[in-house]
């Protein structure tokens, strides 16, 4: 199958997103550890109340936006439409739950308070995430407009060797010898 506009511009957003998640996962997983330490008055950490909620999900956000990349990489590789629909979903998935982190990150910055440059870069990272998120989970669905874009949800050669032309009509007048009924 020809590449395609969808995938050409789809794998190296997928490359960029995962490692986006990879460093935000590794911020993230820092700031948890001084939060769960209590260590909040560190320079480079700070918080405020709505820290301890957005550490939450801001690693799960990273965890499954990863393993989404992962099989996202697999339907890059196939671009396929039975591929799509796990690639899809997984990404539509990492993307809610990065639009929930980003929320959280909305609030932590509106209360405001002390947040060391490690706290923010998480912050940064999960809110750049949530939009190009967005736009890769738009360019796997792309294919639904225009086989242009992707291999869409209807694949033609899904299939293809299954049927012999020859049509099996069930409970047939002639009965076969030796047969019971």
């Amino acid at each position: 199958m020809a590449q395609t506009f969808g995938r050409n511009i789809a794998a190296p957003l997928l490359f960029l997103n995962l490692l986006m998640y990879a460093i935000a996962l590794g911020f993230a997983s820092w700031c948890t550890n001084r939060y769960i330490n209590g260590q909040t008055s560190h320079p480079s950490f700070g918080g405020n109340g709505a820290t301890g909620f957005f550490l939450t999900f801001a690693i799960l956000a990273c965890v499954v936006g990863m393993v989404s990349k992962f099989v996202g990489g697999a339907h890059i590789r196939a671009w396929r439409g039975d591929s799509l629909a796990a690639a899809g979903s997984a990404s539509l998935i990492a993307w809610a739950i990065t639009a929930l982190a980003f929320g959280f990150a909305c609030k932590e910055i509106n209360v405001g308070g002390h947040r060391g440059w490690r706290l923010r870069a998480v912050e940064a990272f999960i809110i750049i995430l949530t939009f190009t998120q967005l736009l890769y989970v738009l360019l796997l669905h792309a294919g639904m407009f225009s086989s242009k874009y992707g291999p869409g949800y209807r694949d033609n050669d899904y299939g293809v060797g299954a049927g012999t032309g020859e049509h099996i009509h069930k409970g047939g007048a002639v009965p076969v010898a030796g047969a019971r009924v």
